[in-house]
C-alpha cells in the first residue's frame, strides 16, 4: 500500500439484526480493529494520518499553534466561568462572537440544526455557560473572509464575500474569487502544517478593512469542492501529486 487519502470517513454503525448492545460492540470492534489497521499501514503516505487529524482538530491546540507559527489571532477566551465570559464580552467594545469548540450534532424536534458563529452581548450570557466550555472571540471588523487550501508545498486562496457573519450559513449567497496569499501568511501556514505533521489543511481567515489577516481555524479535513472550478482543479491536481509520491519518508 503506497498512499492513503483519508477524506471524512463515515462511522460504521454495526450490522443490522442485532440488539443495541451487540451492535455497538461489533461497531466499536470494527472501528478499533479495521480502522486501526487502515491508519497504521507501514511505509504508507497518508493525506493526512488519522491520528494527526484528530490532534489538529482541538480548537485550543489550533489557537496555541497558530500563535506560535506567527499568525495573528483574535483575542480569545475559552471558559465555563460565567463571570469571566461577561467581563470578556464587556471589555471588547468592537463586539464578541461565540463559536462551539466542536461541531457536535444538535437536534431540535428531531431535526438537525447547526450552531453557527454568532455575535453575543454581555446581557445574553446566562448561567448556562457553566455547563461546558464556551469559546468567545473578539469580533474582527472584516472586509471579507478567505479560505486557503494547502496541499504539501502548494496553496491557493479564495476570497469569500457573504452577507452573514458565518458564511457557511447560506452558501448560496456567497461570492468567491481568487485572492493572493501574503508571503508571511504562507510561511505561517507551512509552519502550522509542520507543527501538526499534516500534508493537507483548509485554513479560514478574516481580513479586516486594513488588509490584516486573522487566523480563525484550520480544518485538517476540510471540504473544497464548493470553491471555483479553477481552484478545485488545482486542489485535485495537488492531491493527486501527493498520493503519487508514496512513502512519508
Amino acid at each position: 500500500m503506497r498512499s492513503v487519502w483519508v477524506r471524512r470517513p463515515s462511522p460504521y454503525d454495526g450490522p443490522s439484526g442485532l440488539d443495541e448492545r451487540d451492535r455497538r460492540f461489533a461497531a466499536e470492534q470494527s472501528f478499533w480493529g479495521t480502522g486501526g489497521i487502515l491508519a497504521s499501514l507501514p511505509g504508507t503516505h497518508y493525506v493526512n494520518r488519522p491520528w494527526n487529524n484528530r490532534a489538529a482538530e482541538y480548537k485550543p491546540a489550533q489557537l496555541a499553534a497558530a500563535q506560535q507559527c506567527g499568525f495573528l489571532v483574535p483575542d480569545t477566551l475559552i471558559t465555563h466561568v460565567v463571570r469571566d465570559a461577561r467581563e470578556f464580552t464587556a471589555r471588547h467594545r468592537g463586539g464578541v462572537v461565540y463559536k462551539p469548540v466542536w461541531n457536535t450534532p444538535y437536534r431540535l424536534a428531531g431535526q438537525p440544526h447547526s450552531v453557527w458563529v454568532r455575535e453575543v452581548r454581555e446581557q445574553e450570557i446566562t448561567d448556562a455557560v457553566a455547563v461546558c466550555p464556551h469559546l468567545f472571540q473578539a469580533r474582527v471588523d472584516k472586509a471579507f473572509d478567505v479560505r486557503v487550501t494547502c496541499v504539501g508545498p502548494w496553496l491557493s486562496g479564495v476570497r469569500i464575500d457573504s452577507p452573514d457573519l458565518d458564511w457557511r450559513r447560506r452558501q448560496d449567497l456567497i461570492r468567491c474569487g481568487p485572492v493572493d496569499v501574503p508571503e508571511a501568511v504562507g510561511k505561517s501556514i507551512h509552519a502550522y502544517l509542520a507543527h501538526f505533521r499534516l500534508v493537507y489543511g483548509a485554513f479560514d481567515f478574516a481580513v479586516d478593512r486594513d488588509g490584516t489577516w486573522y487566523f480563525l481555524e484550520c480544518n485538517p479535513n476540510g471540504q473544497w469542492a464548493w470553491q471555483p472550478p479553477e481552484t478545485t482543479h488545482g486542489i485535485a491536481q495537488a492531491l493527486a501529486d501527493q498520493l503519487e509520491k508514496g512513502s512519508d519518508a
